[in-house]
């Protein structure tokens, strides 16, 4: 049994690393509060950019009635074979579950393609440094001579039928292609601009058959969930392709609700239905709208922009759900010190009590063989 002077080293210790704990609570929650302002911020423009989308599709023919093709290379299907796979994972650990959540979906996804060859672009250090031990990394060639808002070029200068075109050689069916460090630092639209002019390039080419994401989806606090999204081919405005999802336990949501509560942020989700109304009415209006430009150069303006503003809605949840884990685990982290320190002090009480007794029974004995 541990004397007095090791359980006094144990306790001073664990409040140490009790004020460690609180104080990242803490900044996490600060960094919530934030995450949580700039998702919100940034929905009015995607709201509004997918009623635009939408009001488009429904004035304008999508199939040529010359050639019989979509007009858009990122809206025609084909067999998936060659799938583009984006895991939105964290930078940093103390999260909880947060990143194994994420890898756990992501390998459940892996397992169900496993007719399809798999391109792994991770986002984030965990996912990055997991995926580069178990998969062999590649570095791409660019697709091609045409790029991001020029994608159509391709389609006058080829068959413009969107179909698959050569792909290289593999060394394996799964392989990582892409390496993104410092995404998440100062995160911006403008850093997603090369990345996803680089998808949609790969798509037009034929070099992709589809591009999937996965990421932790966050309304509030206790209201969010791991979801395994397609992102390409765009088959219908503004809907969600959800093929998989994670949602947390009650258990999970009642201690994010406690820490939120302790830490001071609001477990309220914003409203924004007045905002959404107003998006939808230029989409479904009764008006028709002339467009000077034509189809093609539209489509080849905003669909690209479509897919990046879904990219960077997912990087800013992303985001603010790493910090509401943090803060969790941290505040659950505060708890289980609190704990410990109880546990010994008491402890330590038993045995200083136990050696007093056993002080006092050696002077009476003392005293009585005198």
């Amino acid at each position: 049994m541990a004397n007095v002077l090791d359980l006094r080293r144990r306790i001073r210790s664990v409040k140490n690393t009790r004020q460690i704990t609180k104080a990242m609570k803490m900044v996490s929650a600060a960094r919530l509060r934030r995450a949580q302002e700039r998702a919100m911020a940034a929905r009015p423009y995607a709201q509004m950019l997918t009623s635009v989308l939408k009001s488009l599709m429904q004035r304008i023919e999508l199939v040529d009635p010359v050639s019989g093709e979509l007009r858009h290379p990122l809206l025609v299907t084909r067999e998936e074979k060659h799938v583009l796979f984006i895991v939105i994972s964290g930078e940093k650990g103390f999260a909880g579950a947060f990143n194994s959540n994420i890898m756990k979906a992501a390998t459940q996804f892996i397992g169900e393609k496993q007719d399809a060859q798999i391109d792994l672009e991770p986002i984030g250090r965990k996912g990055r440094d997991l995926f580069r031990k178990r998969y062999p990394v590649v570095e791409l060639q660019p697709p091609g001579t045409f790029h991001g808002e020029n994608i159509m070029e391709w389609m006058q200068h080829g068959d413009g039928s969107g179909r698959p075109g050569e792909r290289r050689e593999r060394s394996g069916p799964i392989e990582v292609t892409g390496d993104h460090p410092g995404m998440f630092d100062n995160l911006s639209f403008g850093k997603l601009h090369q990345f996803t002019r680089q998808i949609c390039d790969r798509y037009a080419h034929g070099e992709i058959d589809a591009a999937y994401i996965v990421y932790n989806e966050f309304a509030s606090v206790i209201a969010q969930r791991v979801v395994v999204e397609r992102i390409l081919p765009i088959i219908e405005i503004g809907k969600h392709d959800i093929t998989g999802e994670h949602v947390p336990t009650q258990e999970e949501r009642e201690r994010a609700g406690k820490a939120a509560a302790t830490a001071g942020v609001s477990l309220q989700t914003p409203d924004t239905h007045e905002a959404d109304e107003e998006a939808q009415k230029f989409g479904t209006a009764e008006v028709d709208y002339i467009y000077e430009q034509a189809p093609r150069e539209l489509l080849n303006s905003l669909l690209p922009r479509y897919v990046a503003t879904f990219l960077y809605h997912a990087l800013l949840e992303s985001v603010a759900s790493e910090h509401a884990a943090r803060m969790t685990a941290m505040d659950s982290a505060t708890n289980n010190a609190a704990e410990m320190i109880d546990s010994y002090t008491l402890q330590m009480n038993r045995v200083r009590q136990a050696a007093i007794t056993r002080e006092i029974i050696e002077i009476v004995s003392g005293a009585a063989a005198l």
